[in-house]
C-alpha cells in the first residue's frame, strides 16, 4: 500500500477517536458523579479532543489527497468520505446529548463545538468526492 492510504487510515481511525472523545464527554457531563461537584469543566477537555484528534486527522486527509490528486484514487476518496461522515454522525450524536446535560456544565464551546464540526465534516465529504470522481487523463497518442 502507498503512504497515502496508509495516512487517509489513519485519519478515518483518528476520526472515529474524536467522535468517541467526544460522546464519552457529553455522556460523562449527563452523569457526573457527586464527588466532582461543579467544579468540572469540559472546555479544557473538548480542547485537548481537538488538539489530538480531529486537527491530525483533517491534516492527514489533507496531505493523502494532495499526494493522491494527481491521478485519483476510489480507495482513498473513500477512506476521507469515510472519515467524514464518521465525523458528522458523532457530532450529531454529540448535539442530541446536549438536552440531558445540566445547565453547569453548558458552555458555548460544550454547545457550538459539535455544530461547529458538523459544518466541517461537509469540506472532508467533497474532497473524498473528487477524489473518487477524478481520474488520471490518458496522454494522447501521436501516430505522426
Amino acid at each position: 500500500m502507498a503512504i497515502e492510504k496508509w495516512l487517509a487510515i489513519t485519519s478515518v481511525g483518528l476520526f472515529a477517536m474524536f467522535a468517541g472523545e467526544m460522546i464519552s464527554v457529553y455522556n460523562f457531563m449527563i452523569n457526573v458523579p457527586e464527588e466532582f461537584g461543579p467544579v468540572f469543566s469540559a472546555d479544557p477537555k473538548i480542547l485537548q479532543f481537538i488538539s489530538i484528534g480531529v486537527a491530525p486527522a483533517g491534516i492527514l486527509s489533507a496531505v493523502a489527497f494532495i499526494m493522491s490528486r494527481q491521478y485519483g484514487s476510489k480507495q482513498i476518496g473513500g477512506l476521507i468520505i469515510v472519515g467524514g461522515i464518521i465525523l458528522f454522525s458523532g457530532m450529531i450524536v454529540s448535539y442530541s446529548m446536549i438536552d440531558k446535560i445540566d445547565d453547569a456544565y453548558l458552555t458555548d464551546s460544550v454547545r457550538y463545538i459539535p455544530i461547529l464540526f458538523m459544518f466541517l465534516s461537509f469540506p472532508v465529504i467533497v474532497v473524498g468526492t473528487y477524489l473518487m470522481k477524478h481520474s488520471k487523463r490518458r496522454p494522447k497518442k501521436e501516430y505522426f
